[in-house]
């Protein structure tokens, strides 16, 4: 008996699935609140070197904002600069320090640790690093989670990001605040992939999507949440506590999180399976004849062919035939473009010259239209709907400019454009990804997208660095790039009401070759 089957039985998207998906969403508005903090822990406050300035109103002087804001260069490194021409020598250090106005924020981690002027670069070099932290994440924790189950380390990478969420606000130092941070990006992956699967294994196909992005909802209202926390809490430290300290009332998920039983079964543990699909049939009001039960099959117990068949590819089978791999390359560079633009556009938010908190707050409002969009206008094409998203995008970026910086209005209007594009791309590739690769490839496939989105991430906060010595070049990749993803998506094949491949063999002949059978739901290759 198929596993969707009972599946169906039991009832797919009953009482059962909604509070597992209420579990679910709460990890990720925790989520949000983790990727993006940074945006106001590592904000960087207009500072002075005390070098620049008189010895009296140094020595006089504890609050020193209403000096930089009303000095004329606000810029530190503008004496160095000053002292190199008169002297005709290298530039002195800013022996004395700097300091930072308190307007805006209190504490941050570029101003506890100096990480500005020839040191700035850090502060990005420490995002990339965390950013490459999801990407040996989503490697180790989907392994681990593949071998010990998705219960026990989406448990475990909670518990890991909550303990060392905690252990970054008392980072003695930069150096192991970014080493404690990259462990928090590696559990987040950890999150994101095992909630995801649990919550897809418990649901039938029909709702698949659906569900999906109800979890992508949650990760907006944290996207805003955050904004409102941070405009509380000034404070680094204080504000890397208050967005860690909630994982602690997760500890309750011990005794209400299940297992998959689609896992179990794959595991040949049948009788665990068995207990708790009765216990979910019993919560959504269903009763589960024994017949059914009897029909379900472990691993071990299914059919020789088709477990070939699904153990006989590896990821070089993705390169491997001509169709095949234009799909396949065309893929991984959408996934690199859609990660990179996204969080290019997100952390890059504190430069657009308006209110941060705000911009931070409508940044995050606007990824709820865009995921709504994406679900009217993918029954009717994957293709034109993925290259369409991926326009928008990457125009609004390039629109971006051509606007005068003194117009900070206009600039926010447009990256708020180009968020709402690139997010709603980023929810069709997911779908459009399951779809194109076939069967015996598609959960590799995915996976190998993924680690190139996650380059995308790690090159993100980079690219956002040369802004502070070529305005233009971070517009000009953001938007040249999803443009080139624009046209590349027009060369995928349409997969909205189409047979969907099984093999490789099915996608070399997919416009020469009528499949029999129907097409699979939209939302169960979105699982």
């Amino acid at each position: 008996m198929n596993f969707d089957q009972i599946l169906a039985a039991v009832g797919g998207f009953g009482k059962y699935q909604k509070i597992l998906y209420i579990w679910i969403c709460l990890p990720n508005v925790l989520l949000a609140f983790h990727m993006m903090a940074s945006i106001f822990t590592g904000a960087t406050s207009p500072h002075l070197c005390l070098d620049s300035l008189d010895p009296a109103v140094r020595n006089e002087t504890s609050d020193y904002t209403a000096l930089i804001l009303n000095s004329s260069n606000q810029d530190s490194c503008s004496w160095s600069e000053s002292s190199l021409q008169r002297n005709n020598s290298a530039p002195p250090r800013c022996v004395h320090g700097w300091v930072y106005s308190k307007e805006t924020f209190h504490s941050t981690t570029v101003t506890e640790w100096d990480l500005v002027c020839e040191n700035a670069r850090l502060n990005s070099i420490g995002s990339s690093i965390y950013m490459f932290g999801l990407l040996v994440g989503s490697l180790i924790f989907g392994a681990l989670a593949d071998k010990y189950g998705r219960r026990l380390i989406l448990l475990l990478s909670i518990a890991l990001q909550t303990v060392f969420g905690v252990a970054v606000a008392f980072a003695p130092n930069f150096i192991v605040y970014v080493m404690l941070r990259f462990v928090v990006g590696s559990t987040i992956s950890g999150v994101i992939i095992n909630a995801f699967v649990l919550g897809t294994e418990w649901t039938c196909t029909k709702r698949r999507m659906l569900a999906g992005i109800t979890t992508d909802y949650a990760f907006g209202l944290g996207y805003m949440l955050i904004a409102g926390i941070a405009y509380l809490i000034r404070d680094w430290r204080k504000l890397q506590l208050a967005i860690s300290i909630p994982g602690f009332l997760l500890t309750f998920y011990i005794w209400v999180l299940p297992e998959s039983a689609r896992w179990l079964l794959a595991n040949n543990r049948k009788d665990e399976a068995i207990e708790l699909l009765q216990k979910a049939a019993l919560v959504n009001g269903r009763v589960l004849p024994p017949s059914l039960l009897a029909g379900l099959c472990t691993k071990e117990e299914q059919c020789e062919t088709e477990c070939g068949d699904k153990s006989s590819h590896t990821a070089l089978d993705l390169v491997r035939t001509p169709k095949m791999r234009k799909q396949s390359l065309i893929l991984f560079y959408i996934w690199f473009v859609n990660v990179l633009v996204y969080y290019g556009l997100s952390l890059g938010v504190s430069r657009l010259g308006t209110d941060l908190y705000l911009t931070q707050f409508v940044f995050g409002l606007v990824e709820i239209p865009a995921r709504t969009v994406v679900l009217f206008v993918l029954p009717y094409s994957r293709r034109f709907s993925q290259s369409g998203f991926l326009a928008v995008g990457g125009l609004a970026c390039l629109f971006m400019f051509a606007v005068p910086e003194d117009q900070p209005s206009v600039l926010t209007g447009l990256a708020m454009v180009g968020k709402f594009g690139i997010t709603a791309s980023f929810a069709v590739v997911y779908v459009y990804t399951a779809e194109i690769f076939p069967t015996v490839l598609r959960q590799t496939g995915i996976g190998v997208s993924s680690m190139f989105a996650r380059m995308g991430g790690v090159l993100a906060p980079i690219i956002n660095m040369i802004q502070n010595h070529s305005p233009a070049t971070p517009l000009v990749i953001f938007g040249t790039t999803p443009l080139l993803g624009a046209v590349l998506a027009l060369m995928l094949p349409e997969t909205a009401n189409k047979p969907l491949p099984d093999t490789v063999k099915d996608v070399e002949n997919w416009e020469t070759t009528e499949k029999p059978k129907e097409s699979e739901d939209l939302s169960q290759t979105h699982g």
